[in-house]
């Protein structure tokens, strides 16, 4: 990589770890040093491939959520206790919202990491299940039968989000 090129990486890094960081971190549940863990090893393949990359922000997206799966796939399905804090989410009431982001830190623990992957794709990243599909290598059909029963488990475990999950439809 020649100083120009290392330049725009650096300055990408700076710019959009922080969205990158959130990202990880609702794609692994809340664990902060997996979800850092998966943003290094994203940028270490960019890195790599940085002059030949258009979108690099798509581009480690990308990889982030294939490695998030690959890690998923590797270590079985497994319950992981979530840490830290989820990132504020935009609205009026502050108190409610705190009280919304605990009771929802919970229920997505109690999730799968592909079932996380899946909502955090449809909903936070707002692509359509064929995109959805797309990065995560699996057919339309698995994306839906995989957010309804992510959606309906977090109804089951936390039904004080019913309001918001019926606005997420």
């Amino acid at each position: 990589m020649d100083a120009e090129d290392e330049r725009g990486f650096r300055e990408f890094v700076s710019a959009r770890s922080p969205a990158l960081m959130r990202l990880g971190f609702l794609l692994t549940g809340g664990d902060q040093h997996a979800a850092e863990d998966l943003v290094q090893a994203a940028l270490a393949k960019l890195a790599s491939r940085w002059r030949r990359v258009d979108a690099p922000e798509a581009y480690t997206k990308q990889i982030m959520y294939r490695q998030q799966v690959s890690w998923w796939r590797a270590t079985g399905r497994r319950v992981e206790v979530v840490r830290g804090a989820v990132p504020d989410l935009p609205g009026r009431d502050r108190t409610h919202q705190s009280e919304l982001r605990v009771v929802l830190r919970a229920a997505l623990a109690k999730l799968t990491a592909r079932q996380r992957t899946v909502l955090v794709l449809r909903y936070f990243e707002d692509l359509p299940d064929h995109e959805v599909a797309r990065r995560l290598g699996c057919s339309v059909g698995t994306v839906r039968s995989t957010a309804h029963r992510s959606l309906a488990r977090l109804r089951e475990v936390a039904p004080e989000l019913a309001e918001e999950l019926e606005a997420a439809k």
